[in-house]
């Protein structure tokens, strides 16, 4: 039972569940039965509270911003052998750090007497004297008056340059003239009045340079002594802010089983970030390694849930188990699960595929190879084995990059090869034109009310927890997928994709998305609930035969 006025640790019942034997690997897991019921136990208390109030939206009486939370729980072990649970929120949570019952931050910036706090005052401070600077109307005259400076500059300067070719060219005349109608001591007298008139137009020019340049001069001047004092308030606040951003990341120390200790700038001087991301440390896990070493409770397992309406990008639902975010956590988590008997990352033993792969469809310029799920279309980062090394081992001697297109390393089904440069060439413009038809079929997890239909949402990478991709209509690419249901048994939904487009992760995200179809794909392991494989696989594909000028449909049964 999750009771606040008992304080942090929450006693928990072994009863028939067995021990976790090692603790939860975070980025990947199934949720032990032990972090279900005391996930189970907060989610009965979140929906009955009343000690603090914030929006999840789940309740359409309340107003204001709706915003859902990642909680933590975590089993411990006392020195006395008592076996409970601990549990954090993610960043804030009814705008405290601190609520009876949850564990406490890695360091408050929420405290008052703070040194955080002061200076975001000053932060505050700084930035309300640069927008009343900003905002004031000399500064938008004097840019005015730049401008208009400016303007006048040219277009004088083109004014007396046309004027001067045109009294040039009449004196080119009038010397033509004198040349033929004039006697040779007037011609002289003409031709010196001439050149004084160049000699002086050319004096003209330059001095009206001179009262011209003045004048932008003058402005810059004037534009300078309104804009120098933001500038130096501005650069004031952006040096300070990084003094601050450093002093607070100095802040958060976190501990380890092994009782060592490293602050944020030392966790992630070593990453490909360099440094520390915002909101690191911020998160559930961080907090409930941090409370149960403070406090001498032996880690034993872990889950994180998301409480709430579903996020604009995200693929978060109410209730749902969820993995660490990498980006913020896993070096974080990384250091502080040192020490710890910790399970193996499933990761590093996926890819793994021993049999031999299936070929479909083989003829002197293509073939079609069935991908196994779990299995990966092109060499890794540290998983070399993939369809492509397996076809340059099969076809030593064809010419080009042989693959076509990729599918996800969970997806299983169609790939598409070309023996030769050629061929290759001919069947990427298929592709680049969207002439070839993919099928997919897909197995979701709950009963779709539609019978077919279109899905638009934009996707992009979500840059702390790659791979997963987030819905973006601002930074994402255009992704667009045609569905149709085949069946409906034992609320699952089978279904047909047919993406026009080809984003990563496309069809999982339109599928599991609030704004899409709301029902992940059975066993998506990123946006639904991990299960034997990924319910996705390339059905079917429809392509011109770059060769025989004929079209071709080749299918291949999915596994489930």
């Amino acid at each position: 039972m999750f009771n606040p006025e008992n304080g942090c640790f929450h006693p928990i019942e072994l009863h028939s569940e067995n021990r976790p034997k090692q603790f939860t690997f975070p980025f990947y897991y199934t949720p032990h039965p032990l972090c279900v019921k005391a996930a189970n136990a907060v989610k009965t208390y979140l929906s009955s509270q009343t000690d603090f109030e914030h929006n999840f939206g789940l309740d359409s009486s309340k107003t204001g911003l709706k915003i859902g939370k990642m909680f933590g729980v975590m089993l411990v072990e006392t020195p006395e052998n008592q076996l409970g649970f601990i549990v954090a929120f993610s960043g804030k949570l009814a705008e405290r750090n601190y609520l009876r019952g949850f564990v406490p931050p890695i360091y408050d910036t929420l405290n008052k007497d703070g040194f955080y706090k002061k200076n975001e005052a000053y932060l505050n401070q700084l930035t309300a004297e640069i927008d009343s600077l900003e905002q004031q109307p000399e500064l938008e005259k004097a840019r005015l008056m730049l401008k208009q400076a400016k303007a006048n500059h040219i277009e004088t300067l083109e004014a007396f340059k046309t004027h001067a070719k045109a009294e040039k060219l009449n004196r080119k005349k009038r010397r033509a003239v004198a040349a033929k109608e004039l006697s040779h001591p007037e011609q002289e007298t003409l031709f010196e009045l001439l050149k004084q008139e160049s000699i002086q137009s050319n004096i003209d020019l330059k001095y009206l340079k001179l009262d011209l340049e003045t004048e932008v001069a003058t402005a810059e001047q004037h534009l300078e002594a309104l804009v120098n004092p933001i500038e130096n308030l501005k650069l004031e606040r952006k040096q300070r802010s990084a003094d601050l951003q450093a002093r607070i990341h100095a802040q958060y120390q976190f501990l380890n089983a092994k009782g060592e200790t490293k602050d944020l700038i030392a966790i992630f001087k070593s990453t490909d970030l360099g440094k520390p991301p915002v909101a690191a440390g911020e998160c559930a896990a961080p907090k409930l390694f941090q409370y149960a070493y403070e406090n001498q409770l032996k880690p034993i397992a872990m889950a994180e849930f998301y409480w709430g309406i579903s996020p604009t990008a995200e693929v978060r639902k109410h209730g749902q188990f969820y993995p660490s975010c990498r980006g913020r956590c896993e070096p974080i988590l990384g250091h502080m699960m040192q020490g710890l008997d910790v399970e193996p990352n499933p990761i590093e033993t996926a890819g793994v595929f021993n049999g031999e792969l299936e070929i479909i469809y083989e003829d002197d310029f293509l073939l079609l190879v069935n991908k196994p799920p779990e299995f990966l279309s092109v060499p890794g980062k540290t998983i070399k084995d993939s369809v492509l090394t397996r076809m340059q081992t099969y076809l030593p001697n064809a010419t080009g990059p042989l693959l076509l297109h990729r599918l996800d390393m969970s997806t299983s089904g169609l790939l598409l090869v070309a023996k030769n440069e050629r061929t290759h060439k001919m069947l990427q413009k298929q592709f680049i034109n969207r002439t070839i038809k993919k099928r997919y079929v897909a197995l979701l997890d709950g009963v779709l009310e539609s019978k077919a239909g279109i899905i638009n949402l934009p996707l992009r990478v979500d840059l702390n927890n790659r791979p997963r991709q987030l819905v973006c209509d601002k930074h994402g690419k255009s992704a667009t997928t045609n569905y149709k249901v085949i069946a409906v048994k034992d609320y699952k939904t089978r279904i047909h994709f047919y993406p026009i487009s080809g984003r990563t992760h496309q069809l999982r995200v339109h599928a599991a998305h609030h704004k899409g179809l709301n029902l992940p794909i059975v066993g998506d392991d990123l946006y639904g609930t991990p299960s034997n494989r990924l319910h996705l696989h390339a059905e079917t594909l429809e392509f011109e035969h770059p060769v025989k000028r004929e079209w071709v449909r080749f299918s291949c049964e999915a596994g489930f």
